[in-house]
């Protein structure tokens, strides 16, 4: 991971956009946001790979990370990993991108070993799921895992096809809160405790 100079007041994220430019007062309200397109976040570099490591193990196709700010007052920071997208960082009220492939010194935190599975077959209306036997516990595993790495107050969410385009099921975990699982609009809230530890862990 590259070293951590003292932050910049205007930029304590080390994101390098202490010099950017502020809003002209005049600008319209529907004005095309400009992203600047970046090569490094910083100390953020090393979500950036976690993220990015975990969505390619478990064919996932998007990885989200908040990460809880310094001060309690200021909103998280975001995190957003697709697959085959630039990687977005909103940090600080700023948005910038990193190329999807861009290499980065910094080395993914230790995950769980998620594995991809087939799209579950899901039927949204009264929220069934057909997987594989342990399918839907292993990215459980796997989310809190994640969620865990990142550390506390960090948020995972994690986003897979399933059988319905219109359906795609997300696993949100925070390390000491019940897994939500959503499909498509519909969200349940797993029991505390699961997944149940595996005898590994």
């Amino acid at each position: 991971m590259p070293p951590v100079h003292d932050p910049d007041p205007d930029d304590p994220l080390g994101l390098g956009l202490s010099g950017a430019p502020a809003p002209a007062e005049d600008e319209p309200a529907d004005a095309v946001e400009v992203i600047d397109v970046v090569a490094s976040v910083g100390p953020l570099d090393t979500v950036v790979v976690t993220l990015r490591e975990f969505l390619h193990r478990s064919g996932a196709v998007r990885a989200i990370a908040l990460m809880p700010s310094a001060r309690e007052e200021d909103p998280p920071t975001l995190v957003d990993c697709a697959r085959l997208q630039p990687i977005e960082v909103v940090a600080d009220g700023r948005t910038v991108h990193l190329p999807h492939a861009i290499p980065l010194e910094a080395e993914p935190l230790a995950l769980y070993d998620v594995r991809q599975l087939p799209p579950f077959e899901v039927h949204p209306g009264d929220g069934r799921i057909a997987a594989p036997l342990g399918g839907v516990e292993h990215y459980g595993y796997a989310v809190r895992s994640l969620a865990a790495a990142l550390g506390d107050g960090a948020v995972a969410l994690i986003t897979f096809t399933t059988t319905d385009l219109e359906a795609p099921l997300s696993l949100t975990a925070r390390l000491g809160d019940p897994i939500v699982i959503s499909l498509g609009d519909e969200e349940y809230e797993m029991e505390p405790g699961w997944p149940e530890q595996l005898p590994s862990e």
